[in-house]
């Protein structure tokens, strides 16, 4: 298992374990800490699997302190660059994949299920044509191979619960409804990724995948969480024109200033999520279906909300959330 650390693939450590399945995981030690360093927190809830620490970047250590010369089955990746920023999409998202893909091969394992991003089929920023880089390599590697492409992530949606319960009114790109999504939680994309192990319906095959219900914009999230609050709801438009003209500041100062240019490429991130609908495209008409996008699960996003509504505790969201 790579990338059991973050909150998806903590949840699918949990549910290899229910599963039966059993599981190594191979991490990062702690920052700050030695090699084979059991303090981080992260770490402590990976509960029933093992954990080997290395540096997924260096194939001698893949096969060292992870394969150890022992057989596997199956390699799941849930790993994914930090930021998104081209370095670290290029070492992390394609040739630390490659690197494990290759040591996997050669100790013998036989399937690889990877956790992708539907945004790869519409791929304008670094980190998307790095995860399209892998895919490829993945799918001609003559390993089975499952690659799955999810929507949006009830994490990723949830930064502005605090904001409305603070009285201030929710933020949307133009009118809040130029892009939509069907929301999955960790949980049911968990399932999902662990069922690609033994359901041959998937195999080698490129999976987009959504949560249950319909699609929803962010102008309908917005007025839910008022709903919740009990409280009429207040908008705020931020136009996207105004992405625009930071990206091109910061594009321009970045030549010269290589931490604007990293800013730059954050914008151009929050840019595409706040223009691009997180659904299947239709390659004919160009266009973002929400009936084609396929469902599973049973947990929504809107009973999410109430979750965290009625005092439960918001999930980390990673280094490049828009909100």
């Amino acid at each position: 298992m790579l990338g059991a650390t973050g909150t998806i693939g903590r949840a699918t450590v949990r549910a290899l374990v229910r599963q039966g399945h059993e599981v190594v995981c191979f991490v990062r030690p702690r920052a700050g800490g030695g090699w084979g360093s059991t303090s981080d927190v992260r770490v402590g809830r990976l509960e029933g699997a093992t954990v080997r620490f290395g540096d997924v970047r260096d194939p001698a250590s893949l096969s060292r302190d992870g394969f150890r010369g022992e057989r596997f089955n199956a390699v799941l990746s849930c790993m994914a660059s930090r930021t998104g920023e081209p370095e670290d999409a290029w070492a992390i998202d394609h040739r630390a994949h490659v690197n494990a893909l290759g040591v996997a091969r050669d100790s013998g394992v036989s399937q690889f299920v990877l956790l992708s991003a539907i945004c790869v089929q519409k791929p304008l920023l670094a980190f998307q044509f790095a995860k399209l880089a892998f895919e490829k390599a993945l799918t001609e590697s003559g390993m089975t191979y499952s690659i799955v492409r999810p929507t949006a992530f009830f994490k990723s949606l949830s930064g502005q619960v605090e904001r409305v319960r603070r009285g201030k009114p929710f933020l949307v790109f133009g009118d809040g409804t130029l892009t939509a999504c069907k929301p999955i939680s960790d949980d049911d994309l968990a399932a999902y990724l662990v069922e690609c192990l033994d359901d041959e319906r998937r195999w080698n095959r490129i999976l987009p995948i959504g949560g249950p219900g319909s699609a929803v914009t962010p102008r309908q999230q917005g007025e839910h969480l008022f709903e919740l609050f009990r409280c009429p709801p207040r908008f705020r438009q931020v136009p996207v024109a105004m992405l625009d003209a930071i990206i091109g500041v910061m594009g321009t100062a970045g030549r010269m200033v290589p931490s604007l240019a990293k800013k730059a490429e954050f914008a151009r991130i929050g840019r595409y999520y706040a223009t691009e609908s997180m659904l299947l495209l239709n390659p004919d008409t160009g266009r973002y279906d929400p009936d084609a996008t396929p469902s599973t699960g049973t947990d929504t996003l809107f009973d999410f909300y109430a979750k965290l509504v009625g005092g439960g505790v918001a999930p980390e969201r990673g280094d490049h959330a828009v909100f």
